[in-house]
């Protein structure tokens, strides 16, 4: 007996996330997540969930703005991924446009924020893999960085 129906129900639609790649002196910067989000007290890009009817570019200033209390432009695109949780991620460079000083990390999702060289990044043991990943695709020169 065959148990197929014969219309299966949709796939749940897959869930996609950005991921602001901030620059400034060499250094990028880094959050360490709150003990009140997913992945808690894990460090990382800044980023998040892209909402129902949002571009990419719109979800990364408006993640930016949320965690980190600051107004960001999504300059461009530079890789895409997929988490081992099937998430599919899209990393953009941006840049701030308020003065780092302005920086008002939100407790509720980041613990702290702060800028760090890219080859110390890579190392660090609380790295999300998704993070790791996306660094060793960058060292391998699968995308470019903008001349800054």
């Amino acid at each position: 007996m065959n148990t197929t129906p014969r219309n299966p129900p949709p796939s749940a639609p897959r869930r996609r996330g950005v991921v602001g790649v901030l620059i400034h002196e060499s250094r990028w910067l880094v959050i360490r997540r709150s003990r009140h989000v997913a992945a808690p007290r894990k460090l990382c890009f800044p980023g998040g969930g892209i909402e129902h009817g949002e571009s990419e570019a719109e979800a990364l200033v408006r993640e930016l703005q949320e965690e980190l209390g600051v107004r960001a432009e999504a300059q461009r695109q530079l890789w895409r991924s997929q988490t081992a949780r099937g998430v599919d991620l899209a990393w953009w460079h941006a840049r701030l446009l308020d003065p780092i000083s302005a920086m008002a990390p939100n407790p509720a999702e980041v613990e702290e924020a702060f800028w760090m060289p890219p080859t110390e990044i890579r190392h660090l043991p609380e790295l999300l893999d998704s993070n790791i990943e996306f660094l060793d695709a960058w060292t391998a020169g699968e995308f470019q960085l903008p001349d800054l």
